[in-house]
């Protein structure tokens, strides 16, 4: 079998598995989201942090449970790896510095997972298993959360109570996460994941040393890794590593991991609007997007040239043979148009062209399908944009789910896909101005210039996977990707809870005939052209100093 072949039929059974479970998982959530009754060990969480589960919110008090809460788990984590040297199960490492300490727990709450640190030589088992995996659950079920308030204000009429914070996040960890992470983990371990708390372990002679392997938790981090679009990598090879994907199908099913609760939830919008035609036409802009991206992928990896690239089959130079191409190309793919940051491959390895794929792919606000939650309601926010755009071609009032979107609705948005875009480039222009950011990267010239904007591009979108080749571990890395990441979650969740406050406030707009049918295909190809172009007007500049300019040189 070809290696294209192989590389389609991959595609083709993922995009089955996925089709399998996207009503049943939908229709699930939805009702998780909208059921009044309240488990017994949902009670004993809400009781232990004084929460009341009952207790309607408006986007104001929404807002102050996500940051705060968000604001406890970076002192926790940053509290956790300071004290790793005398924290039992440690394997002898020490207290994480202070920079790289605060990058990591920054990282891991805003559902980043960015990693300047190798994993197997820095962190514990305390600190992985009881601070990492922790924020990998909490921090997505705080996306998800944020996306179900959005959707309330859309489905909601003259009220601003968009749900309970304290409910709709545990209702995400234990209901969702939880469940689905346990059924994965098992699986990855069949396939030959590890899962044990061993040591250290002094493997075989290599060039007259010795290779040392640590064990852990890895299964069942890996599973919420991937499910909750978070990246972060047990080991510092990531989803290269075999103890993390051993073989094929481990490797489709993680990227069945990534993709299942993003393209869900577009399921779960339309139930809980209330009009599942809403999110078939959502459903269908992120399809499109993401298997244009896939087949482009798959074309400049698989491109020949030369005698080199004919024997390989492919560009296969930091790609795992055990995967080869097809698969590399489409897990790159899901992993840089969702938050996860995972790899199973070396990005900055990829053709000139293909990193700008990935590139491009986060700089859409990583919306196809995107992070879970995050994913969701940036597509919401970019929908509005279109509609908006369509109602200036007509000269009409914009409407969107039956709710004007007015000067309030559509300043709220703008701030939203600005924040993004000034983080990225106003953080990539100073490192590139002063002497020692610039130091750190091992490559000149475009793809030099390419890992300082891949970075934070990474950072800033929430991403965390790395374009590897820059040396991330300096104090002006850790402290900058620190900020960038931290802004980059949680001030478009400002906006993303005021607008929802905005929308619900509203009265229904009864449709008319001059109204935009925003569930049918014309509207779908609008949207599209619209994130198309709102990106590559604000990045295009910067991809053709990098990516673009290696491409065509090479």
């Amino acid at each position: 079998m070809s290696p294209v072949l192989a590389g389609v039929l991959q595609l083709l059974a993922l995009i089955a598995a996925l089709a399998l479970a996207y009503r049943p998982l939908g229709d699930y959530m939805a009702r998780v989201y909208s059921s009044e009754k309240h488990y017994k060990p949902e009670k004993w969480i809400y009781k232990a942090v004084g929460a009341n589960p009952t207790a309607e919110m408006r986007w104001p008090a929404y807002l102050r449970g996500v940051l705060a809460f968000s604001a406890v788990s970076v002192l926790f984590l940053y509290g956790l790896q300071r004290a790793q040297g005398i924290l039992p199960g440690s394997l002898g490492f020490q207290a994480i510095d202070p920079d790289q300490a605060f990058n990591t727990a920054a990282s891991f709450v805003a559902n980043t997972n960015w990693q300047s640190y190798y994993g197997e030589q820095a962190m514990g088992h305390v600190v992985q298993t009881g601070g990492l995996a922790v924020q990998n659950f909490v921090s997505a079920a705080v996306g998800m959360a944020v996306a179900v308030a959005l959707v309330r204000g859309f489905a909601r009429s003259r009220t601003g109570e968009l749900g309970n914070f304290w409910a709709d996040l545990v209702r995400g960890v234990v209901r969702i996460l939880l469940p689905i992470s346990v059924i994965g983990a098992i699986v990855l371990v069949a396939c030959g994941a590890i899962q044990n708390f061993s040591g250290i372990h002094e493997v075989g002679q290599f060039m007259g040393g010795s290779q040392q392997w640590n064990g852990g938790a890895v299964a069942s981090q890996e599973v919420i890794k991937e499910l909750g679009t978070n990246g972060g990598g047990y080991f510092n090879a990531n989803s290269a590593h075999p103890f993390e994907n051993p073989n094929p199908f481990s490797n489709l099913f993680e990227i069945f991991l990534i993709l299942v609760i993003p393209f869900a939830l577009t399921r779960t919008f339309g139930r809980m609007v209330g009009n599942l035609r809403q999110g078939y036409a959502i459903l269908a802009t992120m399809a499109t997007i993401w298997l244009g991206f896939t087949a482009l992928m798959m074309w400049t990896e698989f491109a020949h040239h030369g005698p080199a690239f004919d024997v390989a089959g492919g560009a296969m130079e930091g790609k795992e043979t055990r995967f080869g191409i097809g698969a590399s190309a489409i897990f790159s793919v899901a992993t840089t148009l969702t938050s996860t940051g995972a790899v199973n491959s070396f990005h900055s390895s990829y053709t000139g062209l293909g990193g700008g794929i990935q590139l491009l792919g986060m700089q859409l606000g990583e919306i196809a399908p995107g992070g879970v939650g995050s994913g969701l309601y940036g597509m919401l926010i970019m929908a509005i944009i279109a509609v908006f755009i369509a109602g200036l071609m007509v000269g009409r009032t914009p409407e969107y789910l039956g709710k004007k979107i007015g000067t309030r609705e559509i300043k709220l948005a703008a701030c939203y896909i600005l924040i993004t875009p000034a983080l990225v480039l106003g953080f990539t222009a100073a490192a590139m101005a002063l002497d020692t950011p610039a130091n750190s990267m091992t490559n000149t010239g475009a793809h030099g210039f390419s890992e300082i904007l891949y970075a934070y591009t990474s950072g800033a979108n929430n991403n965390g996977s790395a374009f590897a080749g820059l040396n991330a571990d300096t104090q002006w890395f850790n402290s900058t990707i620190g900020i960038a990441m931290l802004l980059g979650r949680f001030l478009p969740m400002v906006f993303v809870l005021a607008l929802a406050g905005s929308l619900a406030e509203q009265k229904p707009v009864p449709e008319t005939a001059g109204t935009l049918r925003t569930d049918k295909p014309l509207y779908t190809g609008l949207l599209v052209g619209t994130i198309l172009i709102v990106t590559g007007l604000t990045y295009f500049p910067a991809l053709a100093l990098g990516p673009l300019a290696e491409g065509l040189a090479s």
